[in-house]
């Protein structure tokens, strides 16, 4: 029985399954199942490999890095041409992009790449069309953009979240709270620190047998899903931002724009007309969560044409001093900084301060 059957059978049988307390737990268990399933497809057994890839995995440049997702002929490639200026080829069929076609824009001081993707279709977790090179490309973006069609994007919207939360990816969330330790003996030591509604120490139990652990400390510090505790038990997934695109509002009304504008992490344009551009643009900024540094040289104004930039949650001065050169930590004294992150400018800093976005800092070796 090959894989996909497997995990067919196992999809039918969870839609047969009534939702009660009751069938919980045997619910669990077909969840754990199917991610271990899903993640045999995304990772194929040893054995020689197919040649590799043409052409997909594309070296990272630049700050960020930005992926387009969506259907064929929805206007990624007309909107990263506009965007960025390259030319990736635009017809008015279907399947015109077949590779992965990079462009980077530079926007408020930042390097950033974008990735114009191949089509996904319905199935490519399951290893249909290109899908599983495109969505193993999309793992490894910093911000995924989901291009859709303004006519037709609700169904659009829930099948490509649905291939790429079989992929491992997931949207707009923040990993779940949850402590998990494997041991070598002492059996699962389950505690929860506020009421659950879903798992229970049987559930959790059925769940990590499923993956052979039969010794475990699992803490719930919210209140989570059998899908949050399979997610942390797998480990390999990965949180990705995610800005919804509607193209094509040049064929729509204005009272049907003002509906859209209220969906949540969406963003209507027309890549063909150019339209709204400047709040696409502002949007990603603020997910991407950037931070600009600025360099100040003894004795000289700082440089505000050419920051560095470094990626949120990783912003101590000696990151900084990590991204211009290894060696820079070595010689580092202290640094001055002027800016919102200390208490008075310039502020003396050791290597462990935080840096804001817009800092300017001159650096003071040994």
């Amino acid at each position: 029985m090959s894989l996909l059957a497997k995990i067919a059978e196992i999809e039918s049988e969870m839609a047969r399954t009534q939702k009660n307390k009751a069938t919980a737990h045997h619910l669990g268990l077909l969840k754990a199942r199917l991610a271990k399933l899903r993640r045999e497809l995304i990772t194929p057994k040893g054995g020689s490999g197919g040649g590799a890839g043409e052409g997909f995995d594309v070296a990272k440049t630049g700050d960020a890095r930005i992926g387009f997702v969506g259907f064929p002929s929805v206007g990624k490639s007309t909107l990263l041409s506009n965007l960025a200026g390259v030319y990736s080829e635009v017809a008015a069929y279907e399947f015109t992009t077949l590779t992965t076609v990079p462009g980077v824009i530079r926007y408020k001081g930042a390097k950033i790449q974008l990735l114009d993707l191949p089509g996904i279709i319905e199935g490519a977790k399951d290893g249909k069309g290109r899908g599983r090179q495109v969505i193993a490309v999309a793992r490894t973006c910093n911000l995924i953009l989901i291009v859709l069609d303004v006519l037709k994007p609700l169904g659009h919207k829930k099948l490509i979240e649905h291939e790429l939360e079989g992929f491992g990816i997931r949207l707009n969330k923040k990993p779940p709270n949850i402590g998990f330790k494997k041991k070598d003996k002492g059996g699962i030591n389950f505690t929860a620190t506020c009421s659950q509604s879903e798992l229970d120490l049987e559930t959790v139990k059925s769940i990590l047998a499923e993956y052979k652990i039969h010794n475990a400390d699992v803490t719930l510090r919210s209140d989570c899903t059998a899908d949050d505790l399979i997610d942390v038990v797998e480990g390999n997934r990965v949180y990705i931002p995610c800005i919804y695109v509607l193209n094509k509002i040049d064929q729509i009304s204005i009272e049907e724009l003002d509906i859209i504008y209220k969906v949540p992490h969406c963003v209507p344009i027309s890549a063909h007309h150019r339209w709204n551009f400047d709040d696409l643009l502002e949007r990603i900024w603020d997910y991407l969560h950037l931070v600009r540094i600025y360099t100040k040289p003894k004795g000289q104004l700082p440089d505000y044409t050419a920051p560095v930039v470094l990626p949120d949650g990783r912003t101590a001065v000696e990151d900084f001093c990590m991204k211009i050169h290894k060696n820079l930590i070595k010689e580092f004294k202290y640094a001055l900084v002027w800016g919102t992150s200390v208490k008075h400018n310039p502020q003396k800093v050791g290597k462990d301060h935080i840096l804001e976005d817009e800092d300017v800092i001159q650096l003071v070796k040994k």
